[in-house]
Formats: C-alpha cells, sequence, structure tokens
C-alpha cells in the first residue's frame, strides 16, 4: 500500500552540483535550512549575505547593489529602539553602533560581489509575494524592524511584478558571470500572518512568476520544495510545533529529495565520507585518555588530511 503521493523527480545531468561548484543561497528562512546542509557538508557556499530575503524585490536590490559595488554610508541607515539599522537587510545586522553596521554592510557587499562573479549555482527560495512599501521613501523594503505599520503600505506583488524582478536578478548577475545556473524554489513555510487566503494567493503569485522565467536550456530551473512539503510530506508530524515551519524530518527528506536531482552518484560518496568525519569530530568520549581514543582521533586526522588534500577549500 502507497502511503504518499510521490513528486517525480528527474536528475539534472547539465548542471550538477560538486565540490568544485560554489553556491549563492539567498531569500528565505527555508534557505537556510538548504544552507546548513551545504555547510555541514563541506559545499564552497555563501547563504544569504544580508539576511533572511522574504521577497523578490528586496533579493533584487541585494543583487543590485553587490553588482555595483554600492556603498552604505549614513544616508540609508535610521536610528529606532536605541540601534541603528538598514531598510535592506535583516534585523540581525542591527547594531549600536553606526559605524559598525556600516562596515558590516560593505562588507558584505564585496563579498557578495565576489562570489557572484564566481558562483555556479544560485538558489533563490522565495517566501512571500506581500511586500511593505515606505510612505516616506515610496520604496519597497526587506524588513521593517518594527517601525510602526502606520509608516507602510502593504502591497502584492503581482505577477508580473515578480516576473520582472526575476528576470532583472538574471540579468544582472548574468552581465558578469554568464555560465552561472538558477534554481528558484518557494518556500514550504505558509505566511499565516497575512491570513490563510492570502498566504494561498501570495504562494500562487511567485510559482506562476517563476515558471515563466525557468528555461532548463537557459540553465534555470525549478525544484518543487513547497510542493514536497504539501503532498508528500501531507502531515503535521512533519511541522515543528508552530505548525508552520517544517522540522527537521522534513527538512532532511526535502534536502535528500533535492539531492537526487542536482548532486551527483560521485558527489555524494565524497558527502559520505565528509558526515562520517563530521560525527566524529562530534564525538564525545567516555575517556579522552584511553588508547581507544588516540587511535581513534588519529583515524579522524587522517581522514581530515585526505579530504583537505583533495578539496583544499574544506575546513573542519
Amino acid at each position: 500500500m502507497n502511503l504518499q503521493t510521490k513528486i517525480p523527480l528527474q536528475p539534472n545531468r547539465y548542471n550538477q552540483i560538486d565540490y568544485n561548484s560554489k553556491v549563492l543561497l539567498l531569500g528565505s528562512c527555508f534557505s537556510e535550512n538548504i544552507g546548513e546542509k551545504f555547510e555541514y557538508f563541506k559545499f564552497q557556499q555563501l547563504q544569504n549575505p544580508f539576511g533572511i530575503l522574504f521577497h523578490p524585490l528586496a533579493i533584487e536590490t541585494l543583487i543590485s547593489n553587490a553588482i555595483n559595488e554600492k556603498e552604505y554610508t549614513k544616508d540609508d541607515i535610521f536610528f529606532h529602539n536605541e540601534q541603528w539599522h538598514c531598510f535592506d537587510a535583516h534585523s540581525k545586522f542591527s547594531n549600536a553602533s553606526e559605524i559598525e553596521l556600516l562596515q558590516n554592510l560593505n562588507h558584505q557587499i564585496k563579498s557578495t560581489h565576489q562570489f557572484l562573479k564566481e558562483a555556479s549555482h544560485i538558489i533563490i527560495t522565495l517566501g512571500t509575494a506581500w511586500a511593505y512599501r515606505l510612505i516616506e521613501s515610496d520604496s519597497v523594503v526587506a524588513n521593517c524592524h518594527k517601525i510602526p505599520q502606520k509608516k507602510f503600505l502593504k502591497e502584492l506583488l503581482s505577477v508580473e511584478q515578480i516576473t520582472e524582478s526575476l528576470e532583472a536578478i538574471m540579468s544582472l548577475v548574468k552581465s558578469i558571470n554568464p555560465k552561472v545556473a538558477f534554481i528558484f524554489t518557494v518556500s514550504p513555510v505558509r505566511h499565516i500572518k497575512d491570513g490563510f487566503v492570502e498566504n494561498t494567493q501570495s504562494k500562487s503569485h511567485l510559482i506562476t512568476a517563476i515558471h515563466q522565467v525557468t528555461k532548463p536550456r537557459d540553465h534555470n530551473y525549478y525544484f518543487p520544495s513547497y510542493e514536497i512539503m504539501m503532498d508528500e510530506l501531507r502531515d503535521y508530524r512533519f511541522y515543528k510545533e508552530d505548525m508552520l515551519h517544517p522540522n527537521a524530518t522534513a527538512v532532511n527528506f526535502i534536502w535528500q529529495r533535492f539531492k537526487e536531482v542536482y548532486i551527483s552518484e560521485e558527489t555524494n560518496t565524497t558527502m559520505t565520507s565528509v558526515e562520517e568525519l563530521q560525527k566524529g569530530l562530534s564525538h564525545r568520549p567516555f575517556n579522552e585518555k584511553s588508547d581507544a581514543h588516540k587511535a581513534f582521533l588519529l583515524q579522524l586526522e587522517q581522514k581530515k588530511t585526505l579530504l583537505n588534500s583533495r578539496f583544499p577549500h574544506m575546513l573542519f
């Protein structure tokens, strides 16, 4: 008896990810879930250099500023609730020191600019089509930083706006990196604060827009994270206690499905070696001074040396 509706997926033979790849992950909190997998398995990756960005216009702003090497100044930040903030970045960058905030923002811009030139893959996870426009400047922000809601207009981005934004993102990146591949996905996290119907409307706009720009012959792809969560994992046991975010089991499941499509069998073999080493490094011995533990540590060092000789970027 089959108790799942399984989404058929075929391996992508043309733009697979290996340990020579450089992967940039941008978007919602789900992109960080997948980014943590790339980090754990020691791929060359950069995730959310400006923090979590939920909608496509925020991602487009980051890409545009990084490619143009924008230098953030005091005019780009503001003081609120005893901290300095930037409307382009997540609140994790907010800082009591305006100098430190500007240094961090400009450092991330430079890092992103360099990574964009070298990236082999860019994975973009869109979370919502709802955006907030600051009335004072008539500009869409990435984060409201708990500014009173009366200072913003909430708007649903149309399919056309999202499509134009995604096309602009791809065009901007390919102007400095023509061979990069894009993988788009929609976050399976439901934004219930917007409303149940409003969340469905938002996700449908994102999915429709993505399908208008994905063209495998141009190395632009869609991965169905949202559909896997909604159909293959159609059960609340795959959610965290808030009943909105995928739990670790669900993230691992979606990651396995992603691997089936975009990661080669040869790379999977190396990933197994990396995982064995990671588990060994996290092992806590009963007796640190025992001969058995010393031999175990020696084996770990040998495994680490072997991996480093093949992939110098791997740091444990």
